[in-house]
Formats: structure tokens, C-alpha cells, sequence
């Protein structure tokens, strides 16, 4: 009886194994003699994970072999057509995978259409696994199956059961944003609709700034990729594409999601405290204060909680087209406050959205009122510079001296929008914008001027070793000296360029062990860190390049009047041989020196206002008295 038993198992495993391998190898013939062996035929299962024949082959993607067994399945095998594997798919969630697989599924469903009802271990019905899959005509083809039931029965095919994920949500996080436009569009009932997390479709969007990123670098190396690199174009195409179908997304959904009109109280729940020098405690009292506020107030049950609202989440997403879509079809959106009590504005500073803010400033008449608000913790808009969130890295910015620049001109943006009123003001720490700033930026201030220190020292290095070599030329030119001590390849025209080239590299090099020097003997203030440091870095660095590029063509002449004069290749070689660790490690900071140069750019724009700004100050002193004072009090108003 055992010998038997084991007998069986043994033929099992073999035509399974066989099976298995048949399928993979796309042997059709070999398949179908196989099933004939086993009594489930092609529902026979095959695998530890259960996946029947069927399972597998419309996995392998082999239309006519699935078609081909389901036409020979004796009939006496169709109750078993709903059998699940180890994951609870059926042969249709598989079909449902591909878009090739509609002939398969339409066969599936004729035979046993209580297919298009089950769902697997996830809760996934086969047309939720459509969406997941993005597969458009697939959807397509099984949704044409439900229309003729109402919008609740719908639901059961269109809704995760495990936590109420809906076909739209999935396709949007999936990023198949051709189908969850379709979708949208062919059942609205889901644009409402919320998950487990209480997020709409547009609220899941608003959390994917992926979607909305192109490669737009510019620069010589991505255009070799442009030009030699198909897979690159490609990539460049899908990603414009994807893009292009994002925003036709947003600008369907923003205008049929109500999530947007969900706000918290706009009442500011912390104290004023603008006198500069006043009592209130230490900060830590004053912390614990405010949190027993908080918790005395959310034990009161005032307010159902809701969640963040769609331009938002946009916003600390940095989703630029949400943000813009929301505030353009609903303009009204731009006075939303969040759990913290933080406004559109608040949040665009602290997750350093510029593109936000700038839009967000452009709106005159709400920013007299945003600029005023205070968070639960007492924070106003120029105490959110500092609250930056702990993962922010600035992109594209080399060194932490360069980053608390930056930091400080983000301070410095949001002071020119802050009321004087609140300049002063205190929040539930004790503590004013410029002290909170300087406390939770201490820590990037000491590392910045560590770095500036071990960067103005390597540079004066390189700028001392490149003025020994430049003053070490001036006497050892190229063709040697005379008996009378003038050069002999004076009258040559390169000896000029060698000449003027090498005392230019010599000063140059100089100026820049001077202005690192400089940098070594600063106090290190945060003032410093906004434009006294950065600038000298910059004019180091600028003399530093300057002097490399004067020795480059100072050496490049050399090599011509050395070959001119016939010296050996011996020479020349240990010569060309010398300049390269001063070049490699001169060119090792250009990358730094490009992003140094890019913090400019804010600096530029201001300097540019500046000028029509102090013409009209001038004009404004020929104005008759009567209208400054007007000025003045119409600014005081607002």
C-alpha cells in the first residue's frame, strides 16, 4: 500500500515537473498530452504556490495554449474553473495582468462568470488588478461587464475590501494616469471617494511629486546622451508624456473633488506676545503649556479630525501644478489651515516650495491675511524658516555653508512679506523668528564654517602651489637665456603669450590665497553666512580658476617654443607631467564653484529691484507732502 502511495506521489512530481517545464519551454503539443494524463486536466495543480495549468500558462503569456485547453476542458470540470492558488488569484486576476488576455478572459467568463465577483487574499477583484496593472483595454473589456448594474453594486468590482482603495486610487499610485483619467471619467462616484486613510484621488496625486519631474538638465554631457543615447530620448519622451497626461489628471479632478473646501478653524490659538523684551517663562514651561491646551482641547471633541487638504499636501509635496490648478479654479482654497494651524503660506516655507510661495505672494489681497497668522505653537511665517522639516537636503547645493546661505535667504524672503507687527513676536518657546532661527540653525553654523575652513586651506594650497610654479617659470623660460641674459626665443610671437599668460596666473594666484585667507581670519556670524563669505568663496574661487586657466595657456605656449627649439621629448613629457595634479585638483572644485554660483541668482534679482526702488525714492522726495503721508497711511492699514 505505501509502495503504492509513493508511487503515485512519485508520477505526480513528474508530470508536474514536466508540465512546468513544458509550459516555460512554450511546448504546446507536449501540454496537451500531459493534461490528458492528469485527471483535473488543465485545472490539474502544478506548483507549491497551487497555480493550476491554466494559471501558468496564461502567466507565460501563451494566449493560444490557454484558449486551446479551456475549448478541451470536459464539462464535467467547470465548477472547478474558480480555483484560487496560494495568493487566492484565479485564472482570471492572471488574465487580468495583460492586455493581450481579453480573448482569455471573455472565454473565462462564459464558462464561469462568477469570476468577475472573486477576489484574491489582497481583496482584489480581477478588474481592481486591471487598474493596478494599468492595463487600459483589459479594464475596459471587464468594466463593460458592470454597466448595466447600479452605481453600489459597482462598487463591490471597483473597491479593495481590505481598506477601501478604490480602482482610481490604485491607478493614480501606480502612476497609469491615461486609465485613472478613463476612470475618472467613466465612474465620477470615485473621484469622492476616500481610503482606509481618509485620502481622495486628488489627495494620493498630490502626494507623487514624481509625476510631475522631467529631466530638463541642461549641459554638454546630456546632450552626447541626447544625441547618442535612443534609450535616453525614450526615457525623455515617456517622462514628458507622463507628465503631459499628470496634469490633464489634475486639471479634471480638481474641479469635481470637494476635498479641497475641508479647513480647520482659522482661529489663532496661541497668545500674541510682540513685546521684544517681555516675561512669558522658559521655553520648556511654555511647550508643556501649549500642549495641555492642545490636549484639553481635543478631549472636548470640538471638531471631527479631518484630513490635510489636496493643495496642502501639494504644497509640502512640492506639486507645483496641483498647487497652481487648486488656487486658479478655487482661489477661495488659499485660506485652508491645516491641523497645526499652518496656512498654504506657512507650509511653502517650511518645505521650501519658492515656486508656491511666489504664487502664493502674487495674490495681494489673502496676503494680508496669511501673512498675519499664527500656528498652534506660536510660530508666525518667519519662524517657520527655521521648521524646516529634518530630511530637507537643498538640491544641487555642495557644503553646509552654502545651505545655511540659502537658509538665510529664505529668512530674508519671508521678513520682506512679515508685518513689522510680528517681526518681534514670540512664539510657545520664548523665543523671537531671528532667536528661534539662530537656535536650530546653530548646529549647521558651526559645520559650515568647519567646511569653509577646510576649503579656503586646500584652495590656498593649490593657489600657493600654482603661484611657485608660475614664479618658478618667469625665470626658467622656455629656450633658456643668452649670453647677455635676454631670452632666446624672445622675438617669437608665442614668447608673449608665455610671458603675459604666466605673470597673470602668478597675480591671479596670489589674490586668491589672500581672499581664503580672509575667509580663515572671519568671526564666522550668521550675517557673514548670508553674502560676506559666500562672496570671498566666490572671488577665491574665481581668482583660483583664473590663475589655473593662465597656466594652462602658459603651458600650452611652452610646449609650442620647446618643439620650436627642438628640445628633447624627455623635457617636455616630465614637464606636461608636473601640471597635472594641480589641474585634476583645481577642476575637483568646479562642481562646487558651478552650485556656488547658482545661489546668485536671488541675489541678482534683488539688486535689479533695487534700482527702480531707489529712482522712485527719489521721485517720491519731489511728491507734495500731502500725498507721502497718504502713502504712508494706506501701507499702515494694510
Amino acid at each position: 500500500m505505501m509502495s503504492c502511495i509513493a508511487e503515485d506521489v512519485d508520477t505526480k512530481h513528474r508530470i508536474n515537473g514536466a508540465l512546468y517545464s513544458a509550459i516555460m519551454e512554450a511546448d504546446k503539443e507536449k501540454v496537451l498530452e500531459l493534461c490528458l494524463k492528469v485527471s483535473d486536466h488543465a485545472l490539474h495543480r502544478i506548483t507549491v504556490n497551487d497555480d493550476t495549468v491554466l494559471h501558468m500558462a496564461t502567466y507565460a503569456k501563451e494566449a493560444d495554449l490557454v484558449l486551446k485547453l479551456l475549448d478541451e476542458l470536459p464539462e464535467h470540470h467547470l465548477d472547478k474553473m474558480t480555483r484560487q492558488n496560494g495568493v487566492g488569484s484565479t485564472i482570471l486576476h492572471e488574465a487580468a495582468t495583460n492586455n493581450y488576455a481579453i480573448p482569455i478572459a471573455e472565454k473565462l467568463l462564459k464558462k464561469a462568470p462568477g469570476l468577475l465577483g472573486m477576489r484574491n487574499n489582497n481583496g482584489e477583484t480581477a478588474l481592481f488588478r486591471a487598474a493596478r496593472y494599468g492595463n487600459t483595454k483589459m479594464f475596459k473589456f471587464l468594466g463593460s461587464k458592470i454597466t448595466q448594474y447600479d452605481q453600489v453594486s459597482q462598487q463591490f468590482y471597483l473597491q479593495r475590501n481590505i481598506d477601501k482603495t478604490t480602482v482610481l486610487h490604485i491607478a493614480i499610485i501606480s502612476q497609469h494616469f491615461e486609465l485613472a483619467r478613463h476612470i475618472a471619467n467613466e465612474y465620477k462616484q470615485l473621484i469622492g471617494e476616500k481610503d482606509s486613510d481618509e485620502m481622495t484621488a486628488l489627495q494620493l496625486l498630490a502626494c507623487e511629486p514624481s509625476a510631475f519631474k522631467i529631466d530638463r538638465e541642461e549641459g554638454f554631457i546630456n546632450l552626447i546622451k541626447w544625441c547618442c543615447s535612443p534609450a535616453w530620448r525614450r526615457k525623455i519622451q515617456n517622462d514628458k508624456q507622463k507628465y503631459k497626461l499628470a496634469v490633464e489628471l489634475v486639471k479634471f479632478l480638481v474641479k469635481r473633488d470637494t476635498s479641497w473646501e475641508a479647513s480647520y478653524s482659522a482661529a489663532d490659538k496661541s497668545k500674541p506676545k510682540i513685546h521684544r523684551y517681555g516675561g512669558g517663562g522658559d521655553a520648556s514651561s511654555m511647550v508643556k503649556e501649549a500642549a495641555a491646551e492642545r490636549s484639553s482641547a481635543s478631549t472636548q471633541g470640538q471638531k471631527e479630525e479631518i484630513g490635510e487638504t489636496p493643495l496642502i499636501l501639494a504644497t509640502k509635496s512640492g506639486c507645483v501644478e496641483i498647487a497652481k490648478e487648486i488656487l486658479r479654479v478655487y482661489p477661495q482654497a488659499v485660506e485652508h489651515i491645516d491641523d497645526e494651524g499652518r496656512n498654504v503660506l506657512h507650509v511653502a516655507i517650511k518645505y521650501r516650495q519658492l515656486k508656491i510661495f511666489e504664487s502664493v505672494k502674487e495674490m495681494e489681497v489673502p496676503m494680508a491675511r496669511l501673512v498675519r497668522k499664527v500656528d498652534n505653537n506660536g510660530n508666525t511665517i518667519l519662524h517657520t524658516v527655521a521648521l524646516k522639516r529634518k530630511d530637507f537636503v537643498v538640491e544641487k547645493v555642495e557644503g553646509p555653508a552654502l545651505l545655511l546661505q540659502e537658509e538665510l535667504l529664505w529668512f530674508e524672503r519671508v521678513q520682506e512679506i512679515t508685518p513689522l507687527l510680528f517681526m518681534y513676536h514670540k512664539n510657545n518657546m520664548n523665543l523671537a523668528a531671528d532667536e528661534f532661527f539662530n537656535r536650530v540653525n546653530s548646529e549647521l553654523r558651526s559645520a559650515g564654517k568647519e567646511w569653509l575652513k577646510s576649503t579656503a586651506e586646500g584652495c590656498s594650497v593649490v593657489a600657493v602651489l600654482i603661484a611657485t610654479v608660475a614664479f618658478a617659470a618667469a625665470y626658467t623660460v622656455p629656450g633658456g637665456n643668452q649670453s647677455n641674459g635676454l631670452p632666446v626665443l624672445l622675438n617669437h610671437p608665442l614668447f608673449v603669450v608665455f610671458t603675459v599668460t604666466d605673470v597673470l596666473s602668478l597675480n591671479f594666484a596670489l589674490t586668491a590665497v589672500v581672499t581664503f585667507l580672509s575667509i580663515l581670519s572671519s568671526p564666522f556670524r550668521f550675517k557673514d553666512f548670508k553674502r560676506s563669505l559666500p562672496n570671498k568663496l566666490m572671488l577665491g574661487f574665481t581668482f583660483l580658476f583664473l590663475s589655473v586657466a593662465m597656466m594652462m595657456m602658459s603651458f600650452g605656449a611652452t610646449i609650442f617654443l620647446m618643439i620650436h627649439s627642438k628640445e628633447s621629448w624627455t623635457k617636455i613629457s616630465l614637464y606636461a607631467l608636473s601640471f597635472i595634479p594641480v589641474g585634476i585638483f583645481a577642476l575637483s572644485y568646479f562642481n562646487l564653484y558651478s552650485s556656488l554660483s547658482k545661489t546668485y541668482k536671488y541675489l541678482l534679482g534683488k539688486a535689479r529691484q533695487a534700482a527702480p526702488l531707489s529712482t522712485c525714492m527719489v521721485s517720491d522726495d519731489k511728491k507734495p507732502d500731502s500725498f507721502r503721508a497718504s502713502s504712508r497711511t494706506h501701507i499702515s492699514l494694510v
